[in-house]
């Protein structure tokens, strides 16, 4: 691991929940699912290992890193999640601090809905998120719909 992307884990404290807990984040000039793949493809093939970089470290990291997930908003529609394997501290390129967020690359689309903007990232409750798309029941016909078609309907919560 670089220099950079070394850091020190934060304990979890006794006083903090052992539930797991997930983020939310939008995905700011992301077009789409495949968008999001290609960006992430490229990064981690220039400077490996998939992260994310954000400037405030979660206070809840330990939730977070215990089977949680970061949840991403793309074009007002919370459609995908990918894993959350460790959160470290981080710096920018120049120096100051940040979180490092590091990713599984697996992205896992979601029977989502739509997200009003918001600024940074918002924690999110498993209760709140809304379950993978291969654990959803299809409606019939769907599958034959062009995906933003779906997308689209997905998110007027016609689907």
């Amino acid at each position: 691991m670089p220099a950079a992307r070394r850091g020190r884990r934060i304990p979890q404290h006794e006083h903090e929940s052992s539930l797991m807990l997930h983020l939310m984040k939008l995905a700011v000039g992301v077009r789409d699912v495949e968008h999001l793949r290609a960006l992430q493809a490229e990064r981690v093939a220039h400077t490996p290992p998939l992260c994310h970089r954000t400037r405030n470290f979660p206070r809840r990291a330990a939730e977070v890193t215990d089977g949680g997930s970061i949840y991403w908003v793309i074009g007002g529609f919370l459609g995908v999640r990918q894993a959350v394997l460790d959160i470290v501290e981080d710096h920018w390129e120049d120096g100051s601090a940040c979180a490092a967020l590091l990713l599984d690359p697996t992205l896992v689309l979601l029977d989502g809905r739509p997200v009003k903007p918001f600024q940074g990232w918002r924690y999110l409750g498993p209760a709140e998120a809304p379950s993978d798309l291969a654990a959803a029941a299809p409606t019939r016909g769907e599958a034959a719909l062009p995906p933003a078609l779906r997308q689209e309907l997905r998110a007027l919560c016609l689907l």
